[in-house]
């Protein structure tokens, strides 16, 4: 019965995951500039943050952030402040020296630090917010029971982890690692300016 819903809701979700914003680009540097586990456990993180997404709006929060001019700005803000910060991070990373056997620079990004970086810069999305609310208004019928609701959501949550935990696993692989490996201090710069300029565009969206 609710098969046809299902799958409108894994393609909806998979086409916003796959295209590129803040969690991409942190999803890249951490597995390029610091390693495969950094990558993985940020896709932990951004899988959980789906999690927030889904219970405020199973339960009305995200109805009113959507429509309080007030709240979306202050989301809105709070997250362009985040992702400034994670891009100044980036700017004023010293040159670390990689492992001479595969590349990886030792002890800069702790499992913890890499799953906070991945569930704050998913929560704080305020494109995330909108998105969801959206999908819960005009995709899933209101009528849906929770529980399929809340699969639903367990879904996206999942699906998140593995799209960009695939993305870490390729971007991490040794032989692209050793590519990157000369020039990993200057790319580490360019994620910085790339995730302020997504800061700057966040910080200047207009709520629909």
């Amino acid at each position: 019965m609710y098969l046809a819903e299902f799958l409108t809701v894994v393609v909806v979700h998979l086409l916003a995951v796959m295209s590129p914003g803040p969690d991409f680009v942190m999803i890249c540097r951490n597995s390029v500039v610091h390693s495969r586990q950094a990558g993985v456990y940020s896709a932990v993180g951004l899988g959980l943050g789906i999690v927030v997404h889904v219970t405020y709006s199973l339960v009305g929060i995200g109805f009113v952030i959507a429509k309080s001019l007030l709240l979306f700005t202050l989301l809105k803000y709070v997250g362009a402040a985040y992702l400034i910060y994670l891009g100044y991070q980036c700017l004023r990373a010293p040159l670390l020296q990689p492992h001479p056997r595969d590349g990886h620079a030792r002890g800069e990004l702790g499992q913890w630090a890499a799953l906070r970086m991945g569930f704050l810069t998913n929560v704080l999305n305020p494109k995330a917010t909108l998105f969801f609310f959206a999908l819960f208004t005009l995709v899933i019928h209101p009528q849906t029971p929770k529980g399929i609701q809340i699969l639903y959501g367990l879904e996206m949550s999942v699906m998140t982890f593995v799209w960009f935990a695939l993305v870490a696993t390729l971007l991490s692989h040794q032989r692209i690692r050793m590519r990157f490996t000369s020039i990993q201090h200057q790319l580490e710069r360019a994620f910085g300016v790339i995730l302020v300029a997504l800061a700057v565009k966040v910080a200047l969206s207009v709520r629909p």
